[in-house]
């Protein structure tokens, strides 16, 4: 054993557990610029919808075909879910994409990710503050983005119950607990994302690279689900199922494609997490 090993060892008061403790690495990623405007863009965007609604006036279904954005402005619960169904396809990604996949490649870029090894933080203590703080950013997101929309959607079109496009209705206590479930269900589904992202932050130094690279293989996946000769081989694709949640906001709710997308969801990311956490273990850091 080195010297260095031995010294480390010895050192006393360290404790490995202790080293880049969760609050610190939180502070550090909540003062990034790319967080704050981040935050500002989902913010903003039900704002955008009110004004767009105001100008264009009410949404109404076509050729007697109502959708869920026909319903946009039947109270604050439609608002919210509206926000919802346009921005979980791409929009949402974004910041998960974001926040996991330009934690560690940013480190490596500013030529930081070897002090903080040299600390000594240890190689999965590192990663995994690293990874919960990525995830919690990315769940606070999610929730931002309905929460804003609800309060907006309830000052200009009044609090009321949730009317879906089939003509039923939730009421209002319910219509909340179910976005609740919904934004849960968003959460899950874009760890596929998280775990791509993750990944790759891993694997370059160039956190755009890490970003870029988890948002354009979703987007191929997105773009796989839509070739329908693929037949019952879109059902492992994650994208396949991330719009499930509308069954959840139905007057009699199905859950069965939901715990499919989830289950789906679930199992790429623990791989992803898994392979990022390996192939750190035994890298090369010299940045």
């Amino acid at each position: 054993m080195s010297t260095l090993a031995q010294g480390t060892e010895a050192a006393p008061g360290y404790r490995a557990a202790r080293t880049l403790p969760l609050r610190v690495e939180l502070v550090r990623q909540l003062k990034r610029r790319r967080t704050l405007v981040m935050g500002g863009i989902l913010a903003a965007l039900p704002f955008v919808l009110a004004v767009a609604f105001a100008i264009g006036g009410d949404p109404g279904g076509r050729n007697d075909r109502v959708t869920l954005m026909d319903t946009a402005t039947a109270s604050g619960a439609n608002f919210a879910a509206v926000n919802l169904f346009v921005s979980a396809g791409f929009l949402l990604v974004i910041p998960v994409a974001l926040f996991c996949g330009d934690t560690v490649a940013s480190e490596a870029s500013w030529s930081s990710l070897r002090y903080l090894l040299a600390a000594p933080v240890p190689r999965a203590r590192l990663l995994w503050s690293k990874l919960v703080v990525g995830l919690g950013l990315s769940l606070a997101a999610m929730v931002l983005l309905p929460v804003v929309a609800l309060a907006v959607g309830t000052a200009a079109y009044g609090w009321g119950p949730l009317r879906t496009p089939t003509g039923g209705a939730l009421d209002a206590g319910t219509a909340v607990q179910r976005l609740v479930v919904v934004v849960a269900y968003v959460f899950v589904s874009q760890l596929v994302t998280a775990g791509l992202a993750f990944w790759l932050s891993t694997r370059t130094d160039a956190p755009l690279g890490a970003v870029g690279g988890a948002v354009g293989l979703t987007i191929v996946g997105n773009v796989l689900d839509a070739v329908t000769a693929l037949g019952h081989w879109r059902d492992f694709l994650p994208a396949h199922w991330q719009f499930a949640w509308a069954d959840a906001v139905q007057p009699r709710p199905e859950w069965s494609g939901m715990i499919q997308g989830a289950a789906v969801s679930v199992t790429y990311a623990l791989v992803l997490f898994a392979l990022a956490f390996r192939g750190f273990a035994r890298k090369d850091v010299v940045s």
